[in-house]
């Protein structure tokens, strides 16, 4: 690496990684100092909130969890296309 190392050497070495991580980190520490975002908004009123629709119904996990014969076909036919997906 370094021919003759010197403690100057070593001194102008390490001060010179450790400017470089300043230099890198410094966004980060100014952002936690005065952040540009307030952080998470709190929902004043439910009208906006009802107005989500859930697609998918919601499933009971405190019952018995069992695969069905047509799942199991379906995810069958899905793996068997990943190997042609090399070619």
């Amino acid at each position: 690496m370094i021919p003759n190392p010197t403690p100057t050497t070593f001194i102008m070495l390490m001060l010179g990684v450790l400017t470089f991580i300043f230099i890198m980190l410094l966004p980060a520490l100014l952002e936690l100092k005065r952040p540009k975002d307030a952080g998470p908004r709190i929902i004043a009123d439910d009208a906006n909130f009802t107005q989500l629709k859930i697609s998918m119904p919601l499933v009971n996990v405190e019952e018995e969890q069992r695969f069905d014969q047509v799942l199991v076909k379906k995810i069958a036919n899905i793996i068997a296309v990943l190997p042609n997906l090399e070619a």
